[in-house]
């Protein structure tokens, strides 16, 4: 079996002993083992991979003293579970599409036991890797919009789900249903943000003579598009390059920065530090 430890901890002497001593002394094998201590924050931070042929729910049970002593949030995982992502999403498919072929490639371990779309453009897409699709209209009035969001949190609590990944999802989450999932809404977006906000965002952005174009892949919080980020990519474009060259850049970015952030999470390597991330590559 092998397991991931996460944790974080006010920074002092004697953590890294005592997470070490703890895992020797039952029998666990380090495969691995990164750690931070942000000195600004006072804060340390830590993810170690284990093999083991000690139950996942003994280990913890052993470990609860030594985090108890330490002050720790801490979470135990076993590799051999995929986590289970609900994907919402909208029109545009090409995040939706990668994810499910790096999922079918199994260069991304999750499970994906349900996709919602506001519009059923790709339900034939799920369809074709064998997944539910789930045609859910949200519209602006607040009783649709509440409804929707109460359909959402209802798949999150009947079908297990771990997380939530918005791929390309084009509408705005309430900060009531934010607050109901922290740490578990991942979202991408183009990253001109703040600078070219609304519609058509590279016509603006080809307008400005923009040098550099990316994407930005973040936890959803009630502060529109300012959750803590895990990952953006950027790539660089010139005077040559018109609007359709530039969102077909964009859409390759976001993309690739989405399956890097969701492999991450899956993975246990992104940890929460405020406002931002500590991720253990």
């Amino acid at each position: 079996m092998e397991l991931v430890l996460t944790l974080s901890c006010p920074d002092r002497v004697g953590i890294v002993h005592a997470v070490a001593a703890y895992l020797h002394e039952s029998g666990c094998n380090v495969l691995d083992a990164q750690q931070f201590g942000d000195r600004t924050a006072g804060r340390f931070f830590m993810r170690v991979h284990v093999e083991t042929g000690t139950c996942q729910a003994d280990l913890a049970s052993g470990f609860a003293g030594v985090a108890a002593e330490f002050g720790m949030d801490w979470e135990l995982h076993d590799l051999a579970v995929k986590p289970r992502a609900l994907i919402m999403v909208s029109k545009a498919g090409h995040c939706l599409n990668d994810l499910l072929y790096r999922r079918a490639a199994e260069s991304l371990r999750i499970d994906v036991p349900l996709v919602i779309g506001n519009h059923r453009d790709l339900e034939p897409l799920a369809a074709a890797q064998g997944i539910p699709f789930e045609y859910l209209p949200a519209g602006d009035a607040p009783a649709s919009k509440l409804a929707a969001e109460e359909r959402v949190l209802q798949a999150v609590l009947a079908l297990d789900v771990d997380f939530v990944i918005l791929a390309r999802y084009m509408r705005i989450l309430s900060p009531e249903l934010c607050g109901k999932l922290p740490g578990r809404i991942i979202n991408i977006h183009h990253s001109f943000l703040p600078s070219f906000k609304g519609a058509r965002p590279y016509h603006q952005a080809h307008a400005h003579g923009v040098k550099l174009i990316g994407a930005t892949a973040h936890y959803v919080t009630a502060d529109l598009d300012e959750g803590p980020i895990i990952e953006q990519e950027v790539a660089r474009v010139d005077h040559a390059s018109g609007p359709a060259d530039l969102a077909a850049i964009g859409r390759d970015a976001e993309r690739v920065a989405l399956a890097r952030a969701v492999r991450w999470h899956a993975e246990h390597r992104v940890l929460l530090h405020g406002r931002r991330t500590v991720i253990f590559r």
